[in-house]
């Protein structure tokens, strides 16, 4: 069979911009949906996508959960995501001129993921997510000499204070951070936010340490190096040849990272320094979220806990981030098979049935 099929490459193309204009897909996705066409492609050697049937859709099937040729199964995750993709392209492709006669759209649904593989890619397993204080060993033990170890300290406080994801650090400029009103701007129209949303981040109250070293970096990048409002908050390192002929770096650019993988190199090293597993940056949203769970007393609070992480409501922040940890379930099932107690004195029961009863709307909604 033909490794190349113009009448596919067509449609790729066709699909790949209904994915970008219409439904407003990231990149990411999109190449996800076509990495998975093209595993299917080589399943069928690439015959055209208008003779595509049931029988085609179980081979793939069956072949997908099979070993490769480095003898690794895919992970359930893999499986289940690449399935969607295929399930999804081939719904959209029965419905295109010149493919609505001769493609059957409910044969697509021969794509769907079986209920134990749904399973096992949704579940939740524990990673390692740090607490405030492996997260101040972290920042003490960093060194902060030179220009570049000043910003990977700061970038590090930066994380825990503001609770930002690595994509949008990236994208920062100065002129988004506001030091006296303790607060940075996730302009969706400037930042690489999720979903492109805009809102306004206050600083989370973890201490002053943070802050302070936030602060030192920030002074010297305008002083010092005379940085302006536009330009990057956490600036690439600049590379230069040392005197045995290998690369080093050099100090700092006035030009973003390309990629969050620098950063989550930085987080990487210094969590190694002090000996502690690696977390990476999006793990301290989950800290942030367990700090929340601890000092928010009213459903007000709650919520401006949640929104001050950028999500529209409490309940994502509750059920995507606020799970009870490994090591907290075993102290709390502990603690329940002891007799105790219970105590009502200072509990508002009437706050606690309102948080109950939105969420049990947000999740029914």
């Amino acid at each position: 069979m033909p490794k190349y099929c113009s009448e596919n490459e067509k449609v790729k193309r066709a699909y790949t911009f209904y994915l970008e204009a219409a439904s407003g897909k990231q990149n990411a996705t999109i190449d996800s949906a076509l990495r998975a066409i093209a595993r299917f492609e080589e399943s069928t050697g690439s015959k055209p996508f208008s003779k595509f049937g049931v029988e085609q859709a179980r081979s793939f099937r069956a072949r997908l959960v099979e070993p490769g040729s480095d003898g690794k199964l895919l992970s359930a995750a893999t499986v289940s995501t690449t399935l969607k993709h295929l399930r999804n392209f081939f719904l959209w492709l029965s419905r295109e001129p010149g493919y609505r006669s001769r493609l059957n759209p409910n044969d697509a649904q021969y794509f769907n993921p079986s209920e134990q593989d749904r399973r096992i890619a949704g579940a939740r397993r524990d990673g390692p997510v740090p607490t405030l204080e492996d997260i101040m060993r972290v920042l003490n033990a960093m060194p902060s000499q030179s220009p570049v170890e000043t910003r990977d300290r700061a970038l590090v406080a930066f994380a825990i204070l503001s609770g930002a994801r690595d994509g949008a650090m990236v994208t920062f400029r100065l002129k988004h951070l506001d030091l006296a009103a303790g607060t940075i701007f996730q302009d969706g129209r400037e930042v690489k936010t999720k979903r492109r949303k805009t809102f306004t981040s206050h600083f989370f109250p973890i201490g002053p340490e943070p802050f302070e070293m936030l602060s030192d970096y920030v002074s010297m990048l305008i002083t010092d190096l005379r940085f302006l409002p536009d330009d990057p908050l956490f600036p690439a390192t600049r590379v230069g040849q040392s005197a045995d002929r290998g690369f080093t770096a050099m100090g700092l650019t006035r030009r973003p990272w390309s990629s969050a993988a620098p950063i989550r190199k930085v987080f990487r090293d210094a969590f190694a320094a002090v000996g502690l597993p690696y977390a990476n940056p999006h793990s301290y949203r989950k800290t942030l979220v367990r700090l929340g769970q601890r000092l928010c007393q009213t459903p007000e609070e709650w919520k401006a806990w949640s929104q001050n992480m950028g999500h529209e409501s409490e309940t994502t922040t509750f059920v995507g981030y606020g799970e009870v940890s490994s090591h907290r379930q075993r102290e709390i099932m502990t603690a329940l098979a002891n007799p105790r107690l219970t105590k009502l004195a200072g509990l508002d029961v009437g706050a606690l049935e309102t948080l109950l009863a939105s969420i049990r709307a947000a999740a029914g909604s």
